[in-house]
């Protein structure tokens, strides 16, 4: 064996790796697992979405669960070639890890991904496995060729959204940047675990209600109620008139049954934002229905910590607000 062959060549490809930059960097961010109700159980949370800032919020919310209450949590995002984070790429490297997953949190819109990691996703839902869908996720998919086109938003079936969330893209109910959405609760539905520890007002957030067809389809359950909000603030009067006559559903439970599999827990909201992370109800709300989606509803209780954890400074919606140049390894918990 030539050695000083064997180690010049080990070196070059460690410069050319180092160089490259696209097989060195995780691809993936994972929050491990601790002592909490969740403890032994893996969520996937997948951020994709242009002007949202899921590529901020899904972090955290990921630090949250884990942190907090003990769920393994890894988190995935749009990349570009370089493998930096940006929101309006069609590739979400890392999706076989939902073949581990007991629970799948969506936050994307419109992505057109490639075969192989469509297929990812297409598995997991298949299996009859929960699926959180956040904000854009009524309108998953666009432009998907081929075997999984029937995902697409805009189709006779309404793709992803309406097949397996309950709703797909309709319109913007309330002003798109200037009515914000203050959740009531849903009539006969504030004993839905859920609800625990959320009352009427507490959960607020700028973005606007999302306008859905009445009544949702199958046996979806409306939890929250969007009032829209003449104003950004909590402070602000509901607008009067008929935007809050009937107020739209904007968080419902449903089943999806796949046509091999048992009927999976499904969860719903059309808020969703980085800024709207900052309500304490919505954070306590998408915890509980992450307990609730992976059967652990006996353990939520009206006090579960849903705390902010580490650095969290939420950017304003916007199509080109997100942080340039940015990893995966960037939001690891310092």
């Amino acid at each position: 064996m030539n050695l000083p062959r064997l180690l010049s060549l080990t070196t070059l490809l460690l410069v050319v790796s180092l160089v490259s930059g696209e097989d060195a960097a995780p691809k993936s961010l994972v929050y491990p697992g601790g002592e909490g109700p969740g403890k032994g159980k893996h969520i996937v949370l997948v951020a994709g979405d242009e002007e949202y800032r899921s590529e901020e919020m899904m972090p955290q919310l990921g630090r949250i669960l884990s942190k907090h209450h003990g769920f393994k949590c890894t988190v995935l995002f749009s990349l570009n070639k370089k493998g930096k984070i940006d929101p309006n790429a069609s590739n979400i490297p890392g999706l076989e890890a939902l073949a581990s997953a007991d629970l799948m949190i969506l936050f994307v819109r419109y992505r057109n991904l490639p075969d192989e990691q469509m297929k990812h996703i297409v598995d997991y839902v298949g299996a009859g496995k929960p699926v959180i869908g956040i904000r854009t996720s009524t309108h998953a998919f666009l432009g998907v060729k081929g075997k999984y086109a029937d995902w697409n938003s805009h189709n006779a079936r309404g793709g992803f959204g309406r097949q397996v969330l309950g709703e797909t893209w309709v319109d913007h109910h309330g002003r798109h940047g200037s009515q914000a959405t203050r959740g009531i609760i849903a009539p006969k539905m504030s004993d839905h675990p859920i609800l625990k520890g959320i009352k009427d007002g507490d959960i607020f957030g700028p973005t606007d209600v999302y306008l859905v067809k009445l009544p949702l389809p199958g046996d979806c359950k409306p939890l929250v109620l969007g009032e829209v909000v003449d104003g950004m603030k909590p402070t602000d009067k509901a607008l009067p008139g008929k935007k809050n006559a009937p107020m739209m559903p904007i968080a419902w439970v449903k089943t999806y049954t796949p046509e091999k599999g048992k009927p999976a827990r499904i969860f719903t909201s059309t808020m969703g934002s980085s800024q709207d992370l900052l309500s304490v109800g919505f954070r306590r709300l998408l915890v509980n229905a992450s307990y609730w989606c992976v059967g652990l509803e006996g353990k939520i209780t009206d006090k579960s910590k849903v705390d902010i954890v580490g650095k969290f400074e939420a950017s304003p919606f916007r199509g080109d607000g997100f942080v340039k140049g940015l990893e995966p390894s960037d939001y690891e918990l310092k």
